[in-house]
């Protein structure tokens, strides 16, 4: 199967929640006949609707799948399916003007979630028999529910520029009463088969079902994973990514509007970072596709559609700079004991307990007795992993602290002295820092500061390590 010349572009939840105005400026704006085309759309489901469907992404409040997990024959879940029904008539409404568009959205949820009203009673009544165990169908349940979310959108918007003139088709690759058993490359052949990308612009869901299980390996980051996935398999000249914001150099609303600047072009390793830090470009998984590909990543502001936002590949900077500065929550999780001198196993002991309780590290240090994990986790999670290490080293002191860490990103930090210049910088602020790290790769400083430290931390480390620079660099120039 060969493609035309053509760009994969992905528009986020939040995004979608502005369709109409996306439509008419991103999607169409003065394009006419085949300037249309040549693009493929991967959409996300619209803005909250996944975290009804499965839990809330940042407070865990409880949706559909987290409700019937917990069940116990209440049938909450089935009430958290009515509450998802509203927020996609609700949706849906907000962006479709005709009243025939809007009734065949209305069928086209009542027909899905009614169907996955069926699934969830008919299962929850078989495991109700010994010889059925509702965990081993879990993954199941969630694969299916967060299909629902991204099928519904890609459905509307295909209605939406369908009524406005644009040859779009539904794409839809969650496996919705599909028997076929295929992987995530079969999967997007199936359904990009026959589309003719000259005349023709496929609205694809942010979800495809595969046998990999694209929830079970990267959870929330599967819409990224199913659009890298797509502009690999179809040779795509670009993958693109429009968000509500530019990529910039930090966050406007903690150092200014005015200090802060796009990045405008960037590699993957600065990108990597980010996403280490919870700030994601791409998700790590679907950007090593793109890489391997050798097909470079463009984010753009979606509602800056005249502007090219910032590239993503694998150019090398042409000077060493700091090009963004942010900040991320996270448990400092320290292990001391005086016996660890010598001894092997105590950090392998700590990385599988951490593992098992699902807890993602952000960066490490240790020295000759203490080991200190900066981990991204609810501190009820942390504190299981405490318990775990307890009782393997019952004499070990084992602290929990709550911090920030606060990094410096660039594709290259050599001979900048950033990293004496950060510390000098937060000390004459008088933010005290409790440890720093720069490891011999270059490409990010940190800084873990308390918590509430964070925010002024990152407005000093910017207006220090990006906005000094580059005013150096224009005085120099001029």
């Amino acid at each position: 199967m060969t493609f035309p010349e053509h760009t994969v572009e992905k528009i986020g939840g939040t995004s979608m929640c502005r369709l109409t105005e996306l439509s008419e400026t991103l999607i169409i704006g003065d394009r006419a006949g085949e300037e249309l085309y040549h693009r493929i759309f991967v959409v996300s489901a619209f803005g909250g609707i996944t975290n009804l469907l499965l839990e809330h992404k940042k407070t865990g409040e409880p949706g559909v799948y987290a409700l019937f997990a917990n069940d116990d024959n209440d049938h909450s879940c089935l009430g958290a399916l009515d509450r998802v029904a509203k927020a996609m008539g609700k949706a849906h409404d907000a962006v479709l003007d005709e009243a025939a568009d809007r009734s065949l959205a209305e069928d086209f949820v009542r027909e899905r979630i009614e169907g996955a009203r069926s699934v969830l009673f008919d299962l929850r009544r078989l495991c109700s028999y010994g010889h059925f165990r509702l965990a081993s169908h879990m993954q199941v349940v969630r694969e299916l529910l967060s299909g629902l979310g991204e099928a519904h959108s890609a459905f509307v918007t295909t209605l939406l520029l369908q009524r406005k003139g644009v040859n779009a088709r539904f794409v839809d690759l969650s496996g919705w009463r599909d028997e076929s058993d295929c992987n995530l490359k079969e999967r997007i052949a199936r359904g990009l088969e026959g589309i003719d990308l000259s005349r023709e612009m496929p609205i694809v869901t942010g979800y495809a079902q595969c046998r990999e299980g694209l929830m079970q390996e990267y959870d929330r980051g599967y819409s990224e994973v199913t659009f890298s996935s797509i502009a690999a398999f179809t040779g795509a000249k670009e993958a693109i990514i429009h968000k509500e914001f530019h990529l910039s150099s930090a966050d406007p609303k903690l150092v200014g509007e005015a200090s802060v600047r796009k990045l405008g072009h960037t590699n993957y390793d600065v990108a990597d970072q980010l996403s280490n830090m919870g700030m994601e470009a791409i998700h790590p998984n679907a950007a090593k596709t793109l890489r391997q590909a050798d097909i470079a990543l463009r984010v753009t502001n979606a509602f800056d559609p005249g502007d090219p936002g910032t590239l993503i590949d694998d150019t090398p900077a042409q000077n060493p700079a700091v090009e963004i500065v942010t900040g991320l929550d996270v448990v400092a999780l320290e292990l001391f004991e005086q016996d660890m001198v010598g001894v092997k196993g105590y950090d392998a002991t700590a990385l599988e307990a951490l593992r098992r309780h699902n807890v993602r590290i952000v960066s490490k240090t240790t020295n000759a007795n203490t080991i200190t994990h900066y981990v991204d986790a609810q501190l009820k999670s942390v504190r299981r992993v405490v318990a775990e290490l307890e009782r393997a080293y019952p004499s070990a002191d084992i602290g929990v602290r709550s911090l920030a860490i606060v990094s410096a990103i660039g594709r290259d930090l050599s001979g900048l002295r950033a990293f004496s210049r950060g510390l000098g910088a937060l000390e004459d602020a008088e933010v005290e820092v409790i440890a720093a790290h720069q490891a011999p790769r270059n490409v990010d400083i940190q800084f873990a500061v308390a918590r509430d430290d964070a925010d002024r931390a990152t407005a000093v480390l910017h207006r220090a390590l990006v906005a000094a620079p580059l005013r150096e660099v224009a005085e120099k120039a001029a």
